[in-house]
């Protein structure tokens, strides 16, 4: 062998070596609907069964402080998919299907802003951030970020996933009894028998199929979203046994156990694709929830309030990370991650940096689970929840109280262990030490007043720069009755 062929030996020895180094992993990304932090096995449920993702956090890393972007459905994953915050988005409630003004079955002295429709198809999407590094996209399962189509939760032809990046894109209600209609299925009293669930038979089809590319899979299901109802009566009869008989709402947690380990059963499946296909060990697998739990089924203690609002039940969410050789096994951070920090993450994986976004990339805590940013975490809400039932609704929001409370316009930002919630219809402010108050019972705000009016004022400044939408004091005090109408004129109360 000549020097000129030992030279380009060892070249394309380098360069493979180089390649095998740089190489993209696959992405798996399983998103929950509506589970709450509080709900697993690995974060201390004491009667739910979640064997697969409890597995999931052993072989990886398990975040204490996981939050959602939003309290709610459309805005949460609105953010996921851009890296922005749903202050910058304008996009911070759920999506409906006419355009208007929130109308509510009482008078309240502001008017939430208008309704956002559509996730504008100029945001840069992570499928599209992913596209461009050369990735195969895929999405199966809810999306939610457009009018409803022909039927409930039905893709929009202009504004789905296929208009935003996703090459492959499946809608399948699954086994959920969204899929329903009028008859339910067939009871199943077989112990370890599951109904067949055709979304999930999409994401294993696709996760084991071959791939010239790598790949992004967002599994968004739709469980545990209500109606909480299961074929499964085995399922029942095991959570009749272990739910205990003096807890509140026992009979809607007995459902709701079963609902949740019904998900974790469709997880198991996927990773058992995943390992199937050969993919595990070059594939990131991230799993985290949209919002926190319904405050009438699912017990968010010890944190309080529930999905709708912005303390911590709303949203701090169960995220799980798992990479062979990249993130450790059984490690658990305490670092306050974001939904919108997942573009970034992701696209850094890809190889590729992303830009103009609020969030940040997460490889460095997926690598040093003591890793810390500082910067501040920003959640804003300006509108009322329920819009149907407000008058009715519980004035205070408590711990594992399984009502349905008033949500009234409300931002907050998270400093460090400190958190700020901002009210708009009193100005009035609370703040928390979240690491020693998981529960937030013990306002702050009085003891420190200096450092609660710096707060304040970073999280105005913040949303002013973000150009974000507030609720505004009404021309008059009698709720519209036709939306569109009564639109807001005087400047938001700050």
């Amino acid at each position: 062998m000549n020097y000129r062929t030992i030279l380009s030996v060892l070249l394309w020895m380098g360069l493979a070596a180089s390649q095998l180094e740089s190489a993209q992993p696959n992405i798996l990304f399983i998103l929950a609907d509506d589970l709450a932090w509080s709900d697993l096995g690995c974060y201390g449920h004491r009667w739910h069964e979640t064997p697969h993702l409890d597995a999931l956090a052993n072989e990886g890393m398990r975040f204490s402080d996981g939050y959602a972007s939003a309290p709610i459905c459309s805005a949460s994953r609105a953010s996921i998919l851009t890296g922005k915050t749903v202050a910058r988005l304008n996009f911070e409630f759920v999506v409906k299907s006419e355009p208007g003004l929130q109308v509510l079955d009482s008078s309240t002295p502001l008017q939430a802003p208008h309704f956002t429709l559509n996730l504008p198809l100029q945001e840069s999407t992570i499928a599209e951030c992913l596209h461009s590094c050369g990735y195969e996209t895929a999405f199966f399962g809810k999306w939610h970020l457009s009018p409803h189509h022909e039927r409930y939760l039905g893709w929009s032809p202009t504004h789905g996933p296929e208009q935003q990046g996703f090459q492959v894109a499946t809608q399948d209600f699954g086994s959920h009894p969204y899929a329903w209609g009028k008859k339910p299925p067939e009871s199943i009293d077989t112990p370890g028998e599951f109904p067949i669930d055709s979304m999930v038979n999409h994401v294993k089809e696709y996760l084991t199929r071959s791939h010239a590319s790598p790949f992004f899979v967002m599994a968004s299901s739709f469980y545990v979203h209500t109606p909480i109802r299961t074929p499964c009566r085995w399922l029942l009869q095991k959570y009749e046994g272990r739910v205990p008989h003096d807890s509140q709402n026992r009979e809607q947690r007995i459902r709701y156990a079963a609902f949740v380990e019904t998900f974790d059963h469709h997880v198991g499946q996927m990773l058992q694709a995943l390992d199937q296909s050969g993919a595990r060990a070059n594939t990131l697998v991230v799993f985290t929830s949209d919002n926190g739990g319904h405050p009438e089924y699912a017990a968010n203690g010890p944190l309080r309030g529930s999905k709708w609002n912005l303390y911590e039940g709303g949203i701090r969410v169960p995220l799980i990370a798992r990479l062979p050789g990249t993130i450790a096994s059984d490690s658990t951070s305490a670092t306050p991650v974001i939904g919108y920090d997942l573009l970034p993450t992701f696209v850094a994986f890809a190889g590729g940096k992303a830009t103009d976004i609020d969030g940040i990339d997460l490889t460095p805590v997926f690598k040093d689970a003591n890793w810390h940013s500082k910067r501040d975490l920003i959640w804003h809400f300006p509108y009322y929840h329920p819009e149907t039932g407000y008058v009715a609704a519980s004035e205070t929001i408590g711990v594992d109280d399984f009502q349905v409370s008033k949500t009234r316009p409300q931002s907050a930002i998270r400093r460090g262990e400190k958190k700020l919630l901002q009210f708009y219809e009193s100005d009035k402010v609370e703040l928390y030490d979240v690491h020693e108050d998981v529960g937030e019972q013990h306002d702050q705000s009085d003891k420190q007043p200096a450092f609660a009016n710096e707060l304040k004022s970073t999280l105005h400044q913040t949303l002013n720069e973000m150009k974000s939408r507030f609720a505004v004091i009404r021309p008059s005090s009698k709720p519209s009755a036709v939306p569109g109408q009564d639109e807001p004129t005087q400047q938001p109360r700050l």
